[in-house]
Protein backbone atom coordinates (compact mmCIF):
# COMPACT_ATOMS: atom_id res chain seq x y z
CA UNK A 1 0.00 0.00 0.00
CA UNK A 2 1.43 3.23 -1.09
CA UNK A 3 0.66 6.20 1.87
CA UNK A 4 1.06 9.46 1.10
CA UNK A 5 3.22 11.41 3.98
CA UNK A 6 2.04 15.12 5.11
CA UNK A 7 5.58 16.30 3.82
CA UNK A 8 4.33 15.45 0.31
CA UNK A 9 1.47 16.63 0.66
CA UNK A 10 2.29 19.89 2.15
CA UNK A 11 2.98 22.63 -0.92
CA UNK A 12 5.49 24.84 -0.40
CA UNK A 13 3.58 28.06 -0.02
CA UNK A 14 4.77 30.75 2.08
CA UNK A 15 1.83 32.14 4.95
CA UNK A 16 3.35 34.86 7.17
CA UNK A 17 1.97 33.06 10.81
CA UNK A 18 2.75 33.40 14.24
CA UNK A 19 2.14 30.69 15.84
CA UNK A 20 2.10 28.97 19.36
CA UNK A 21 3.51 25.77 21.03
CA UNK A 22 2.98 25.16 24.79
CA UNK A 23 6.15 25.38 26.69
CA UNK A 24 6.38 22.16 28.68
CA UNK A 25 5.51 20.11 25.44
CA UNK A 26 8.38 21.26 23.53
CA UNK A 27 10.97 19.92 26.33
CA UNK A 28 9.77 16.28 25.11
CA UNK A 29 8.57 14.31 21.90
CA UNK A 30 4.83 13.42 21.95
CA UNK A 31 5.57 10.06 20.00
CA UNK A 32 8.57 8.20 18.39
CA UNK A 33 9.49 8.97 15.31
CA UNK A 34 9.09 6.03 13.76
CA UNK A 35 5.60 5.64 12.59
CA UNK A 36 5.48 1.46 12.86
CA UNK A 37 5.92 2.08 16.68
CA UNK A 38 3.80 5.53 17.16
CA UNK A 39 0.43 4.45 14.81
CA UNK A 40 -0.32 1.77 16.61
CA UNK A 41 -3.81 1.81 17.95
CA UNK A 42 -3.97 2.30 21.85
CA UNK A 43 -0.02 3.32 21.51
CA UNK A 44 1.25 4.38 24.85
CA UNK A 45 4.65 6.52 25.06
CA UNK A 46 6.62 7.09 28.03
CA UNK A 47 9.29 10.03 28.32
CA UNK A 48 11.01 12.15 30.29
CA UNK A 49 12.80 15.63 31.12
CA UNK A 50 14.79 17.80 33.44
CA UNK A 51 13.45 20.30 35.48
CA UNK A 52 15.25 23.34 37.87
CA UNK A 53 12.80 23.51 40.87
CA UNK A 54 12.52 26.44 42.84
CA UNK A 55 15.55 25.63 45.14
CA UNK A 56 17.74 25.38 41.88
CA UNK A 57 17.25 21.49 42.14
CA UNK A 58 17.51 19.39 39.04
CA UNK A 59 14.78 17.26 38.80
CA UNK A 60 12.91 14.77 36.27
CA UNK A 61 9.62 15.17 35.05
CA UNK A 62 7.84 11.97 33.92
CA UNK A 63 5.65 12.04 31.17
CA UNK A 64 2.93 9.63 29.77
CA UNK A 65 0.90 9.79 26.20
CA UNK A 66 -1.88 7.35 25.35
CA UNK A 67 -3.54 7.30 21.85
CA UNK A 68 -6.58 5.67 20.90
CA UNK A 69 -5.60 5.66 17.50
CA UNK A 70 -1.76 6.27 17.69
CA UNK A 71 0.04 9.20 16.65
CA UNK A 72 2.65 10.64 14.15
CA UNK A 73 5.24 13.57 15.07
CA UNK A 74 3.76 14.54 11.70
CA UNK A 75 0.53 15.36 13.53
CA UNK A 76 1.80 18.23 15.68
CA UNK A 77 1.98 20.74 12.86
CA UNK A 78 -2.22 20.16 12.95
CA UNK A 79 -1.91 20.83 16.29
CA UNK A 80 0.21 23.94 16.91
CA UNK A 81 -0.93 25.23 13.77
CA UNK A 82 -4.80 24.65 14.96
CA UNK A 83 -4.39 25.71 18.09
CA UNK A 84 -2.85 28.88 17.38
CA UNK A 85 -5.43 29.94 15.25
CA UNK A 86 -7.57 29.39 17.66
CA UNK A 87 -5.93 31.69 20.14
CA UNK A 88 -5.49 34.10 17.64
CA UNK A 89 -9.41 34.70 17.18
CA UNK A 90 -10.13 38.40 18.34
CA UNK A 91 -12.19 36.43 20.88
CA UNK A 92 -10.36 33.65 21.84
CA UNK A 93 -12.34 30.65 23.18
CA UNK A 94 -11.74 27.05 23.77
CA UNK A 95 -14.77 26.61 21.51
CA UNK A 96 -13.52 27.33 17.88
CA UNK A 97 -15.23 27.53 14.51
CA UNK A 98 -13.78 27.18 11.28
CA UNK A 99 -14.43 25.55 8.02
CA UNK A 100 -11.35 23.05 6.99
CA UNK A 101 -10.78 25.13 4.07
CA UNK A 102 -10.07 28.21 6.04
CA UNK A 103 -7.68 26.13 8.57
CA UNK A 104 -5.35 24.46 5.61
CA UNK A 105 -5.46 28.05 3.72
CA UNK A 106 -4.12 29.74 6.99
CA UNK A 107 -1.80 27.65 7.57
CA UNK A 108 -0.09 27.05 4.18
CA UNK A 109 -1.32 23.73 2.85
CA UNK A 110 -3.78 24.78 0.40
CA UNK A 111 -4.62 27.80 -1.74
CA UNK A 112 -7.55 29.54 -2.90
CA UNK A 113 -7.33 28.21 -6.07
CA UNK A 114 -6.56 24.81 -5.17
CA UNK A 115 -9.03 23.76 -2.10
CA UNK A 116 -7.40 20.21 -1.60
CA UNK A 117 -8.26 16.59 -1.61
CA UNK A 118 -5.71 14.32 -0.31
CA UNK A 119 -5.01 17.28 2.04
CA UNK A 120 -8.32 17.13 4.04
CA UNK A 121 -8.18 13.24 4.26
CA UNK A 122 -4.93 13.95 6.03
CA UNK A 123 -6.04 16.60 8.28
CA UNK A 124 -9.13 14.62 9.35
CA UNK A 125 -6.86 11.39 9.92
CA UNK A 126 -4.59 13.58 12.07
CA UNK A 127 -7.72 15.40 13.88
CA UNK A 128 -8.75 11.93 14.73
CA UNK A 129 -5.42 11.09 16.12
CA UNK A 130 -5.09 13.96 17.93
CA UNK A 131 -8.23 13.78 19.74
CA UNK A 132 -7.25 10.70 21.17
CA UNK A 133 -4.50 11.66 22.76
CA UNK A 134 -4.42 11.59 26.71
CA UNK A 135 -1.43 13.27 28.22
CA UNK A 136 -0.18 12.71 31.77
CA UNK A 137 2.97 14.86 33.53
CA UNK A 138 3.87 14.36 37.22
CA UNK A 139 5.59 17.97 37.10
CA UNK A 140 4.55 19.77 34.94
CA UNK A 141 4.84 23.55 35.14
CA UNK A 142 1.80 25.58 35.69
CA UNK A 143 2.33 29.36 34.37
CA UNK A 144 -1.36 30.25 36.25
CA UNK A 145 -0.22 28.98 39.25
CA UNK A 146 3.62 29.15 38.75
CA UNK A 147 4.25 26.12 40.31
CA UNK A 148 4.70 22.39 38.76
CA UNK A 149 1.83 20.19 39.26
CA UNK A 150 0.74 16.70 38.33
CA UNK A 151 -1.68 16.88 35.21
CA UNK A 152 -4.02 14.89 32.98
CA UNK A 153 -5.69 16.17 30.06
CA UNK A 154 -6.43 15.81 26.56
CA UNK A 155 -6.03 18.38 23.29
CA UNK A 156 -9.22 18.54 21.66
CA UNK A 157 -12.65 17.22 20.61
CA UNK A 158 -14.35 17.68 17.68
CA UNK A 159 -17.35 17.77 15.84
CA UNK A 160 -17.59 17.27 12.19
CA UNK A 161 -20.17 17.21 9.26
CA UNK A 162 -20.54 14.03 8.33
CA UNK A 163 -21.35 14.78 4.26
CA UNK A 164 -17.86 15.85 3.06
CA UNK A 165 -19.62 18.19 0.86
CA UNK A 166 -20.85 20.30 3.45
CA UNK A 167 -20.37 24.03 4.28
CA UNK A 168 -20.86 23.88 7.43
CA UNK A 169 -17.85 25.10 9.96
CA UNK A 170 -16.46 22.29 12.26
CA UNK A 171 -16.41 22.45 15.65
CA UNK A 172 -12.95 22.16 17.81
CA UNK A 173 -13.62 22.29 21.53
CA UNK A 174 -10.11 22.09 23.44
CA UNK A 175 -9.15 20.32 26.42
CA UNK A 176 -10.30 23.51 28.75
CA UNK A 177 -6.85 22.41 30.79
CA UNK A 178 -4.71 22.76 28.06
CA UNK A 179 -6.45 26.11 26.26
CA UNK A 180 -5.73 27.93 29.98
CA UNK A 181 -2.16 26.39 30.12
CA UNK A 182 -1.29 27.65 26.52
CA UNK A 183 -3.04 30.97 27.00
CA UNK A 184 -1.48 32.40 30.14
CA UNK A 185 0.76 34.90 30.26
CA UNK A 186 4.53 32.39 30.07
CA UNK A 187 2.28 29.99 28.55
CA UNK A 188 3.39 29.54 25.11
CA UNK A 189 6.19 29.84 23.16
CA UNK A 190 5.58 31.89 19.67
CA UNK A 191 7.13 30.96 16.16
CA UNK A 192 7.40 31.16 12.56
CA UNK A 193 4.86 28.53 11.27
CA UNK A 194 6.31 28.94 8.03
CA UNK A 195 10.11 28.52 8.81
CA UNK A 196 8.77 25.50 10.70
CA UNK A 197 6.95 23.70 7.99
CA UNK A 198 10.20 24.13 6.46
CA UNK A 199 12.25 21.13 8.29
CA UNK A 200 11.43 17.55 8.80
CA UNK A 201 9.87 16.68 12.05
CA UNK A 202 12.66 15.69 13.93
CA UNK A 203 14.49 19.36 13.31
CA UNK A 204 11.01 20.93 13.81
CA UNK A 205 11.39 19.70 17.31
CA UNK A 206 14.68 20.80 17.93
CA UNK A 207 13.79 23.92 16.69
CA UNK A 208 10.38 24.61 18.77
CA UNK A 209 13.06 23.34 22.14
CA UNK A 210 16.18 25.52 21.10
CA UNK A 211 13.74 28.19 20.54
CA UNK A 212 12.66 27.80 24.50
CA UNK A 213 16.23 28.08 25.73
CA UNK A 214 17.76 30.88 23.38
CA UNK A 215 14.34 33.01 24.70
CA UNK A 216 16.56 33.59 28.12
CA UNK A 217 20.68 32.74 27.12
CA UNK A 218 22.69 33.39 23.90
CA UNK A 219 24.49 30.01 24.21
CA UNK A 220 22.67 26.24 25.35
CA UNK A 221 24.34 24.77 28.43
CA UNK A 222 25.78 21.56 27.45
CA UNK A 223 22.77 19.13 26.07
CA UNK A 224 23.48 15.48 26.86
CA UNK A 225 23.18 14.07 23.03
CA UNK A 226 21.33 10.81 24.30
CA UNK A 227 18.83 12.23 26.05
CA UNK A 228 18.10 15.06 23.34
CA UNK A 229 17.81 12.68 20.34
CA UNK A 230 15.57 9.84 22.10
CA UNK A 231 13.58 12.37 24.98
CA UNK A 232 13.37 15.52 22.60
CA UNK A 233 13.36 14.20 18.87
CA UNK A 234 12.10 11.16 19.24
CA UNK A 235 15.01 8.95 18.12
CA UNK A 236 14.48 5.23 18.97
CA UNK A 237 16.48 4.66 22.13
CA UNK A 238 18.33 1.63 20.99
CA UNK A 239 20.15 2.87 17.65
CA UNK A 240 23.56 3.10 18.89
CA UNK A 241 25.64 6.45 19.71
CA UNK A 242 27.08 6.50 16.45
CA UNK A 243 24.09 6.60 14.67
CA UNK A 244 21.75 9.29 17.30
CA UNK A 245 25.40 11.58 16.47
CA UNK A 246 24.44 11.57 12.81
CA UNK A 247 20.80 12.05 13.18
CA UNK A 248 21.34 14.93 15.39
CA UNK A 249 23.80 16.35 12.94
CA UNK A 250 21.58 16.34 10.58
CA UNK A 251 19.15 18.71 12.48
CA UNK A 252 22.06 20.72 13.39
CA UNK A 253 23.28 20.96 9.85
CA UNK A 254 19.12 22.42 8.89
CA UNK A 255 19.22 24.50 12.00
CA UNK A 256 22.63 26.13 10.86
CA UNK A 257 21.70 26.59 7.04
CA UNK A 258 18.82 28.68 8.24
CA UNK A 259 20.93 30.94 10.17
CA UNK A 260 18.99 29.86 13.11
CA UNK A 261 22.32 28.58 15.07
CA UNK A 262 25.71 29.29 14.98
CA UNK A 263 28.88 27.01 15.65
CA UNK A 264 30.60 27.77 19.19
CA UNK A 265 33.80 29.41 18.28
CA UNK A 266 36.57 26.87 17.40
CA UNK A 267 33.94 24.33 15.84
CA UNK A 268 34.83 23.90 12.24
CA UNK A 269 31.41 21.97 11.45
CA UNK A 270 28.86 19.96 12.62
CA UNK A 271 30.67 16.77 12.89
CA UNK A 272 32.63 18.61 16.07
CA UNK A 273 30.22 19.80 18.08
CA UNK A 274 30.44 16.50 19.87
CA UNK A 275 32.22 16.25 23.70
CA UNK A 276 32.92 12.61 24.43
CA UNK A 277 32.60 12.90 28.62
CA UNK A 278 32.56 8.67 28.96
CA UNK A 279 32.35 5.60 27.04
CA UNK A 280 29.43 6.12 24.73
CA UNK A 281 28.36 9.58 26.40
CA UNK A 282 28.60 12.83 24.48
CA UNK A 283 27.26 16.10 25.18
CA UNK A 284 27.04 19.09 22.65
CA UNK A 285 26.40 23.43 23.10
CA UNK A 286 24.92 25.37 20.31
CA UNK A 287 24.98 29.33 19.96
CA UNK A 288 21.82 31.49 18.91
CA UNK A 289 21.70 32.59 15.37
CA UNK A 290 20.97 35.64 13.53
CA UNK A 291 17.75 34.50 12.33
CA UNK A 292 16.20 33.94 16.06
CA UNK A 293 16.59 37.78 16.41
CA UNK A 294 13.94 38.35 13.07
CA UNK A 295 10.74 39.87 14.39
CA UNK A 296 7.57 37.41 13.95
CA UNK A 297 5.32 38.41 11.70
CA UNK A 298 2.71 40.48 12.56
CA UNK A 299 -1.08 39.12 13.50
CA UNK A 300 -3.32 39.88 11.19
CA UNK A 301 -7.31 40.61 11.83
CA UNK A 302 -8.25 41.50 8.73
CA UNK A 303 -12.18 39.94 7.85
CA UNK A 304 -10.31 36.97 5.71
CA UNK A 305 -8.38 35.67 8.63
CA UNK A 306 -11.58 35.52 10.54
CA UNK A 307 -12.32 32.00 11.21
CA UNK A 308 -16.16 33.25 10.06
CA UNK A 309 -15.62 34.50 7.00
CA UNK A 310 -16.13 31.33 5.19
CA UNK A 311 -19.28 30.27 6.68
CA UNK A 312 -20.70 33.97 6.01
CA UNK A 313 -18.92 33.96 2.39
CA UNK A 314 -21.11 30.63 1.66
CA UNK A 315 -24.20 32.26 2.71
CA UNK A 316 -23.34 34.78 -0.14
CA UNK A 317 -22.01 38.02 1.79
CA UNK A 318 -19.28 39.81 0.03
CA UNK A 319 -16.00 40.78 2.01
CA UNK A 320 -17.29 44.51 2.59
CA UNK A 321 -20.89 43.03 4.29
CA UNK A 322 -18.78 40.29 6.00
CA UNK A 323 -16.45 43.44 7.89
CA UNK A 324 -19.42 44.77 9.34
CA UNK A 325 -21.08 41.79 10.25
CA UNK A 326 -18.01 40.60 12.35
CA UNK A 327 -17.59 44.33 13.88
CA UNK A 328 -20.80 44.36 15.18
CA UNK A 329 -22.38 41.14 16.49
CA UNK A 330 -20.80 38.73 19.02
CA UNK A 331 -18.76 35.49 17.62
CA UNK A 332 -20.92 33.09 19.06
CA UNK A 333 -24.16 34.48 17.78
CA UNK A 334 -22.59 34.63 14.11
CA UNK A 335 -21.50 31.02 14.41
CA UNK A 336 -24.67 30.06 15.70
CA UNK A 337 -26.68 31.43 12.90
CA UNK A 338 -24.19 30.96 10.29
CA UNK A 339 -24.48 27.33 10.82
CA UNK A 340 -28.36 27.28 10.98
CA UNK A 341 -28.33 29.18 7.92
CA UNK A 342 -26.19 26.57 5.83
CA UNK A 343 -27.59 23.47 7.73
CA UNK A 344 -31.29 24.69 6.37
CA UNK A 345 -30.05 25.25 2.43
CA UNK A 346 -28.54 21.63 2.86
CA UNK A 347 -31.36 20.09 3.88
CA UNK A 348 -34.28 21.89 1.93
CA UNK A 349 -32.59 23.96 -0.56
CA UNK A 350 -32.77 27.68 -1.74
CA UNK A 351 -37.05 26.74 -1.53
CA UNK A 352 -36.76 26.91 2.49
CA UNK A 353 -35.38 30.85 2.12
CA UNK A 354 -38.59 33.39 1.78
CA UNK A 355 -36.19 35.61 0.15
CA UNK A 356 -32.74 34.71 0.64
CA UNK A 357 -29.87 33.22 2.73
CA UNK A 358 -28.52 36.52 3.43
CA UNK A 359 -31.84 37.88 4.64
CA UNK A 360 -32.67 34.98 6.83
CA UNK A 361 -29.20 34.94 8.53
CA UNK A 362 -29.42 39.01 9.01
CA UNK A 363 -32.83 38.65 10.27
CA UNK A 364 -32.07 35.91 12.98
CA UNK A 365 -28.86 37.35 13.88
CA UNK A 366 -30.71 41.13 14.67
CA UNK A 367 -33.58 39.16 16.70
CA UNK A 368 -31.19 36.98 18.71
CA UNK A 369 -28.92 39.79 19.50
CA UNK A 370 -32.01 41.82 20.91
CA UNK A 371 -33.00 38.02 22.99
CA UNK A 372 -35.91 38.13 20.96
CA UNK A 373 -35.04 34.76 18.95
CA UNK A 374 -33.44 31.19 19.98
CA UNK A 375 -32.40 28.35 18.01
CA UNK A 376 -35.26 26.74 16.22
CA UNK A 377 -36.35 22.92 17.01
CA UNK A 378 -35.44 21.05 13.94
CA UNK A 379 -31.89 22.42 14.38
CA UNK A 380 -31.58 21.25 17.64
CA UNK A 381 -32.66 17.99 16.77
CA UNK A 382 -30.36 17.92 13.75
CA UNK A 383 -27.20 18.78 16.17
CA UNK A 384 -28.39 15.90 18.44
CA UNK A 385 -28.54 13.39 15.89
CA UNK A 386 -25.06 14.25 14.51
CA UNK A 387 -23.79 13.42 18.07
CA UNK A 388 -25.88 10.56 18.20
CA UNK A 389 -24.16 9.31 14.42
CA UNK A 390 -21.21 10.16 15.98
CA UNK A 391 -21.01 8.16 19.03
CA UNK A 392 -22.32 5.07 17.28
CA UNK A 393 -19.17 5.23 14.39
CA UNK A 394 -17.12 5.70 17.62
CA UNK A 395 -18.86 2.57 19.05
CA UNK A 396 -18.07 0.61 15.51
CA UNK A 397 -14.76 1.30 15.51
CA UNK A 398 -14.00 0.56 18.67
CA UNK A 399 -16.04 -2.84 18.03
CA UNK A 400 -13.36 -3.21 14.90
CA UNK A 401 -10.47 -2.14 17.08
CA UNK A 402 -11.79 -5.07 19.97
CA UNK A 403 -12.28 -7.59 17.08
CA UNK A 404 -8.43 -6.49 15.73
CA UNK A 405 -6.89 -6.83 18.47
CA UNK A 406 -8.44 -10.15 19.54
CA UNK A 407 -7.21 -11.93 16.07
CA UNK A 408 -3.69 -10.05 16.84
CA UNK A 409 -3.40 -11.68 20.08
CA UNK A 410 -4.34 -14.89 18.88
CA UNK A 411 -1.56 -14.63 15.69
CA UNK A 412 1.02 -13.96 18.47
CA UNK A 413 -0.18 -16.94 21.03
CA UNK A 414 -0.20 -19.47 18.11
CA UNK A 415 1.28 -19.11 14.32
CA UNK A 416 3.99 -16.05 15.69
CA UNK A 417 4.84 -17.72 19.37
CA UNK A 418 8.72 -18.88 18.63
CA UNK A 419 9.35 -16.07 16.17
CA UNK A 420 8.12 -13.88 19.45
CA UNK A 421 9.76 -15.31 21.83
CA UNK A 422 12.93 -15.47 19.98
CA UNK A 423 12.74 -11.59 18.64
CA UNK A 424 12.15 -10.54 22.55
CA UNK A 425 15.13 -12.42 23.58
CA UNK A 426 17.39 -11.01 21.19
CA UNK A 427 16.16 -7.14 21.89
CA UNK A 428 16.44 -7.43 25.56
CA UNK A 429 19.83 -8.74 25.80
CA UNK A 430 21.03 -6.15 23.38
CA UNK A 431 18.42 -3.64 26.54
CA UNK A 432 20.60 -4.88 29.01
CA UNK A 433 23.82 -4.80 27.45
CA UNK A 434 23.22 -0.99 27.08
CA UNK A 435 22.70 -0.12 31.04
CA UNK A 436 18.67 -0.77 31.31
CA UNK A 437 17.40 -2.23 34.28
CA UNK A 438 16.26 -6.06 33.84
CA UNK A 439 12.30 -4.42 34.62
CA UNK A 440 12.99 -1.50 32.36
CA UNK A 441 14.56 -3.66 29.77
CA UNK A 442 11.77 -6.31 29.29
CA UNK A 443 9.28 -3.82 29.42
CA UNK A 444 10.65 -2.02 26.27
CA UNK A 445 11.73 -5.32 24.57
CA UNK A 446 7.89 -6.29 24.60
CA UNK A 447 7.13 -2.88 23.31
CA UNK A 448 9.11 -2.91 20.63
CA UNK A 449 8.75 -6.43 19.77
CA UNK A 450 5.19 -6.17 19.83
CA UNK A 451 5.33 -3.20 17.01
CA UNK A 452 7.29 -5.42 15.07
CA UNK A 453 4.64 -8.16 14.37
CA UNK A 454 1.54 -6.22 14.58
CA UNK A 455 3.48 -4.68 11.30
CA UNK A 456 3.68 -7.84 10.40
CA UNK A 457 0.34 -8.91 11.09
CA UNK A 458 -1.19 -6.22 8.93
CA UNK A 459 0.90 -7.31 6.02
CA UNK A 460 -0.33 -10.77 6.36
CA UNK A 461 -4.42 -9.48 6.96
CA UNK A 462 -4.39 -6.42 5.09
CA UNK A 463 -8.17 -6.37 6.10
CA UNK A 464 -6.69 -4.53 9.71
CA UNK A 465 -4.48 -1.82 7.64
CA UNK A 466 -4.52 1.94 8.54
CA UNK A 467 -5.38 4.18 5.85
CA UNK A 468 -4.73 6.85 7.63
CA UNK A 469 -1.25 7.02 8.09
CA UNK A 470 1.04 8.68 6.73
CA UNK A 471 4.20 7.79 5.25
CA UNK A 472 7.07 5.96 7.63
CA UNK A 473 10.13 8.16 7.79
CA UNK A 474 11.51 5.27 6.08
CA UNK A 475 14.89 6.22 4.40
CA UNK A 476 14.96 9.95 4.99
CA UNK A 477 17.68 9.52 7.17
CA UNK A 478 20.68 8.22 5.41
CA UNK A 479 23.19 5.76 6.93
CA UNK A 480 26.04 7.89 8.24
CA UNK A 481 28.68 7.17 5.93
Amino acid sequence: MTRLSDEQSIPAKKVSFTAKAQLSLVEHALCPLDSDRSLQPGFCFETQYLFTDPNRNRKTAKVRIGTLDGLSAHDEFYLWGLLSLAVSQPEASADFYATPYYCLRRLGVITAEKKGGREFELFRAALKRLAGVRYQNDHFYDPVRGEHRSVSFGFLNYSLPLDLNSNRAWRFAWDPIFFELVEAAGGALAFDLHRYKEFDVATRRLYLFLKKLFWRQDVTSDLDLRHIAVHVLGFNETLETARLKWNVRHCIDELLAAELILLLPGTASSKDVFSKKAKGHYTFQLHRGPAFEQPLPATSFAAQDSALFDPLKQIGFDERAITHILKTYSPRLIEQWADITLAARERQGEKFFTKSPQAYFTDNLKAAAADRRTPPDWWRELRKRERELEREQEQSKSQLLSTKGTSFEDYLKHEAREAFEKTMQQLLSDLERSGKSAGEARSHAQELTRAHFWNQFRKEHPEVGNTDRPQLLGSFFKQPR
